[in-house]
């Protein structure tokens, strides 16, 4: 616990130095991801609050092996998650469940590198229980942020990844959301033979 309260005063001082630098969010993001891989931690065997404060709490770790990529998941979309790592979006399945898992975050921090993945990387997914999931990119697509579709569920186990759009936008928000759709390639506790269809 007392970890826990030094990492979080750290996080929050740095952000408040960082923010006449232009820095606050990218610093605050970064920083945040050792709380929340510390309460990724416990987890397993209970939900655990990242900061005392917190809302939300780690459901998943999202990783690309590709890109070296490796974020926490928290519960939720709203601002108070995506302020600090990708957030799962209520109302779709969950990770380790079968169906639309869909996760949201920032184009500017835990989200920057969508605009690097193709078609066939490879994406894994980890659940609170343990169970892990593989999923092979089988497209991209801009829509309007009104097209809902992409949070529509599925038969089949699918990851479904949002950001805004433009990736390289100066502004916050926007109208056009970015998305990548992946198929798993392997179901929780046993490795399935790997076929990737590319659309």
């Amino acid at each position: 616990m007392k970890l826990l309260r030094s990492l979080a005063l750290v996080l929050v001082t740095l952000g408040a130095l960082s923010l006449s630098g232009g820095l606050y969010l990218p610093a605050k993001a970064a920083l945040a991801q050792i709380l929340l891989r510390h309460a990724w931690s416990q987890t397993h065997d209970h939900t655990v609050r990242p900061w005392p404060w917190a809302r939300t709490w780690p459901v998943a770790r999202l990783e690309v092996p590709s890109l070296g990529i490796d974020r926490i998941v928290l519960a939720g979309d709203e601002g108070a998650a995506l302020a600090f790592a990708p957030g799962h979006v209520d109302g779709t399945a969950a990770p380790g469940e079968t169906g639309n898992i869909v996760l949201a975050g920032h184009r500017d921090t835990v989200f920057r590198f969508l605009g690097e993945l193709e078609s066939g990387d490879e994406l894994r997914l980890e659940a609170a229980d343990g169970g892990r999931q593989s999923y092979v990119i089988t497209r991209t697509a801009v829509v309007h942020e009104h097209d809902t579709a992409v949070l529509d569920p599925t038969d089949e186990a699918t990851l479904t990844l949002v950001t805004c759009y433009p990736l390289d936008g100066t502004r916050p928000g926007g109208l056009l959301r970015y998305v990548v759709r992946a198929t798993a390639t392997t179901q929780f506790g046993y490795t399935a033979p790997s076929i990737v269809i590319l659309r």
